[in-house]
């Protein structure tokens, strides 16, 4: 391999010389071999969304040439459209905490990149500089954080996509399931009736909670502080410099982002991307519940519940011919594992910033960039197959609903709490039914027991009002001095 020698503070570097990073890169290489972990094209790309920006703003300012601006932009349109491998991104997530290794990284590649477009070679500063250049107006401390809010933005509007479509499989399976009868279970034992697309309008509902909280995180990313600089002042910049990157970045990315009101408190506060890890746990929180339901219900099929039949996408064993497991929600139950993981991460390095900066940057957007991706995805697998494929075994759920115990709980009104348990016991001890042993000790009739017990009426309120007749509580003249109805005799 062929290097070019670059120079910087330190001393000289052997660089690839093909390479469009620089020493500054090379330095990080050098320091921070510690993970396999890289910054995601996500990330890449939205600091490169900024450098643009900043290059039509200086441009506006008149604070860049034509020709050098116009390299730049140029440059960030190579990397944007994926003409420049993303492998000239090469460095590890555990890094400078502000994250300036990485900023560093993406300035020398766009540099370089400027270089060759003026017809230059890699690596002279004079033609195209990263930090004068490239990096004009700009800090570490506020590129780094804006980037992870752009793409946290731009990913989350995916996110919630797939979210919606799940929720709309799940209300087509409360409509497909709504006379379907089973038996309800708390603390994994019997209860009492309900309809199994009562149980996936649940599912629905809490997805639906999962949406609201997420569009209102959503609104929390688009205050961004760049421009800022260093502790977010905005020393060695133009008043005008943040309003027209602010212009030029929504161009870019046709969205509709601000300039933060407060640039000091965006740079030392990272509690808006801790909250949109935190809604991103809650998801997983009910995705997980959600995909640990589904493998319970189809467990068996010969000695589990078996009340639903999920899709089957692969074999399930390599010694049991024939097994078929419940693999989508087995994977998509380890996404939400790792989400649960990731907010603690992200909770930890948000709250551990000092003074004027926060210098855990890279790992929390790491992190967070990574839930919403593995979030995504397994959605939506989730829903394209599994939710989507689910069928009810009905004689299998209609047999749990008049066999449960909690059917009991529909007589505790009329025959009384005592003798409905002891109904229960009787039941246990004799293998008998319910309504075998409420007939035999004469507590009601058959067609007393079969009014009581019908199942579909067990699965709402069961009981008529009584509507109340006594005087109206308006009329003082019904109470007496001490508040009490008067009586009538």
């Amino acid at each position: 391999m062929d290097f070019r020698i670059e120079k910087d503070l330190l001393g000289k570097k052997r660089v690839p010389k093909d390479a469009y990073y620089g020493i500054h890169t090379v330095r990080s290489i050098e320091n921070f071999k510690i993970s396999r972990l890289r910054a995601q094209p996500e990330l890449i790309r939205a600091i490169v969304f900024i450098k643009k920006a900043c290059a039509k703003a200086n441009l506006k300012l008149r604070l860049l040439d034509y020709k050098k601006a116009k390299a730049i932009i140029n440059a960030c349109d190579d990397i944007i459209n994926g003409k420049i491998d993303f492998g000239e991104f090469p460095l590890d997530i555990f890094q400078s905490g502000s994250g300036t290794s990485l900023n560093m990284n993406v300035n020398e590649v766009i540099a370089n990149r400027a270089i060759e477009i003026l017809g230059g070679r890699k690596g002279d500063k004079a033609c195209v500089h990263p930090n004068d250049d490239v990096n004009k107006g700009q800090s570490t401390n506020n590129v780094i954080p804006s980037s992870i809010k752009i793409a946290s933005y731009m990913l989350l509007i995916e996110l919630i996509k797939s979210v919606n479509n799940l929720k709309e499989a799940l209300r087509r399976k409360e409509k497909e399931f709504k006379d379907v009868i089973k038996s309800a279970r708390t603390h994994l034992q019997d209860a009492v009736p309900i309809t199994l697309g009562q149980e996936f309008g649940a599912y629905a509902t809490a997805i639906s909670k999962d949406i609201v909280r997420l569009r209102m995180t959503k609104e929390s990313l688009i205050s961004l502080g760049i421009g800022g600089n260093a502790v977010g002042t905005g020393l060695n910049t133009y008043s005008d410099f943040r309003r027209l990157i602010i212009k030029y970045l929504n161009s870019i990315v046709k969205l509709d982002f601000k300039v933060s009101k407060d640039g000091i408190e965006t740079t030392q506060f990272l509690t808006d991307l801790a909250c949109l890890s935190s809604n991103l746990k809650l998801l997983a929180i009910d995705l997980n519940k959600i995909c640990n339901d589904l493998r319970l219900l189809s467990s068996g099929p010969k000695t589990g519940l078996n009340e639903i039949i999920l899709p089957a996408v692969e074999p399930g064993s390599s010694i049991m011919p024939g097994k078929i497991n419940p693999s989508i929600c087995e994977a998509v139950n380890m996404v939400c594992y790792q989400v649960m993981g990731n907010d603690l991460t992200i909770t930890c390095a948000s709250g551990a910033g000092q003074l004027d900066l926060n210098t855990h940057i890279p790992v929390i957007g790491y992190n967070l960039i990574e839930s919403l991706q593995i979030l995504n995805k397994g959605i939506s697998r989730l829903t394209e197959r599994c939710i989507k494929g689910i069928k009810a075994n009905k004689k299998q759920c209609r047999y749990y609903a008049e066999h449960s115990l909690g059917l009991i709980t529909a007589l505790s009104p009329v025959i009384g709490y005592d003798k409905a348990a002891d109904i229960v016991k009787e039941v246990l001890k004799t293998k008998k039914t319910i309504k075998e042993v409420i007939i035999e000790k004469g507590y009601l009739t058959e067609e007393e027991v079969k009014k009581y017990l019908d199942l579909k009426s067990l699965t709402g309120p069961n009981l008529k009002n009584k509507i109340d007749k006594s005087p109206s509580l308006k009329n003082k003249e019904n109470y007496n001095a001490e508040g009490r109805f008067k009586s009538k005799r």
